[in-house]
């Protein structure tokens, strides 16, 4: 399959939703209008059983590479996700077993295929990259490592921050980008990438490249769905949308979203034309239009994409009967959980991850039995009674 040489097409790809490019824009964008097959990827690590948005970011772009014409690789870090990837994360990761990992990778193709093509002229691959990192012998570890310094592994923020609390930073914490720096190399890529936040990651590869191949490896990094405080949003604060989500919670899950983060979802989370997205920004801009309605476009856009129309309608006109006309919904899941306590009942009907987030909602009068707020944690829960959660997540007891 031949490469598109389209300059718009091309143009489009390396600014919609791109926060930089290394070494350069110009650079890549020569080599993909030379008509160059290229050879690129983003590694997913299996630290939960279903991607979410924030992957789904990276997905999408990966899929415009592909059908441009380029080669493209879905690598699931079985091995990095056994270490756990310190970006961002003020204490060490909970380590996963080789049998976590690939468990929770399961559903990641069949999920990852709402945009990347497996088949056809010019399929995507998917890679693990246990396939040569469980190879890698101590010597090997040494004569790899040897091309990184201590100073640069420690001068991230992260580490930082620790350092100034007295938190812990383990030697395996330093080894993970390595690791991932070696991906690159042993598939011998020209192009990686992954949000903003992985770009330490990332410019290791393109270090370790030079170093071992002496090859210009390029790297992509893209923006961040981020609050209007810049706190990224995601699975460590609670706000984040996973593809396995029925469609009527992704759908309010991004009604839910602050105003603020309207422009760059559209960017990043949907497959709209430029165009259109630049005269959302003005609407916005301009307070023509309540942004209640452009996030309802939203919404319907992005559960579309991670679903499909039909359900995006059904998942519309739920949202628009339960929340803006305050009607219960008609189908409400029955569970055995009578005599439970609501913490008890919030987690087995799965209307919270934890008992901390059982007790979080309640303690902000987020929880209702029978449309009455609760405000203890030991309250037991009766046949007939109806649990609420938020304004869009029911369970009814039986």
């Amino acid at each position: 399959m031949a490469t598109d040489t389209n300059p718009q097409k091309i143009n489009e790809l390396l600014t919609r939703g791109v926060e930089k490019i290394y070494p350069d824009k110009k650079s890549l964008e020569d080599v993909l209008l030379s008509g160059k097959k290229i050879k690129l990827y983003c590694g997913f690590d299996p630290t939960a059983k279903s991607l979410h948005i924030g992957n789904a970011i990276q997905i999408n772009k990966l899929a415009q590479f592909q059908k441009l014409g380029h080669e493209v690789i879905f690598l699931v870090g079985d091995f990095t996700g056994m270490i756990g990837d310190p970006t961002d994360k003020s204490s060490t990761r909970k380590k996963l077993t080789r049998e976590d990992v690939l468990e929770n990778s399961k559903q990641y193709k069949e999920q990852a295929s709402i945009f990347l093509n497996f088949d056809g002229d010019n399929p995507a691959k998917v890679m693990h990259n246990s396939e040569w990192s469980d190879k890698v012998s101590f010597k090997d570890l040494i004569e790899i490592t040897s091309n990184f310094t201590v100073q640069q592994m420690i001068q991230r923020d992260m580490f930082q921050e620790r350092i100034k609390q007295e938190k812990p930073i383990h030697l395996h914490e330093f080894l993970y980008p390595v690791a991932q720096a070696y991906d690159s190399v042993a598939m011998d890529v020209d192009l990686e990438l992954g949000g903003n936040d992985q770009m330490f990651n990332m410019m290791c590869g393109r270090d370790l490249m030079r170093s071992m191949k002496d090859k210009e490896k390029f790297v992509l990094t893209t923006k961040l769905l981020e609050d209007p405080s810049g706190a990224k949003m995601g699975k460590s604060v609670g706000n984040v949308i996973w593809l396995d989500d029925a469609p009527e919670n992704i759908y309010g899950q991004v009604m839910a979203w602050p105003d603020g983060v309207i422009s760059v979802a559209f960017e990043i989370c949907t497959n709209i034309p430029v165009e259109e997205i630049e005269e959302i920004k003005k609407q916005l801009e301009s307070d023509s239009v309540n942004p209640r309605d452009l996030k309802m476009k939203l919404a319907f856009e992005m559960t579309k994409l991670y679903t499909d129309e039909d359900k995006a309608n059904q998942a519309q006109d739920k949202f628009v009967s339960v929340i803006q006309n305050k009607e219960a919904p008609e189908d409400i899941p029955e569970l055995d959980l009578a005599g439970k306590t609501i913490v008890d009942a919030l987690v087995e009907s799965k209307l919270v991850n934890t008992k901390s987030d059982a007790r979080r909602a309640i303690e902000q009068n987020g929880v209702k039995i029978n449309s009455e707020v609760i405000k203890e944690f030991d309250v037991n829960v009766s046949s007939g009674d109806v649990v609420q959660k938020g304004k869009r997540f029911f369970v009814k007891v039986k």
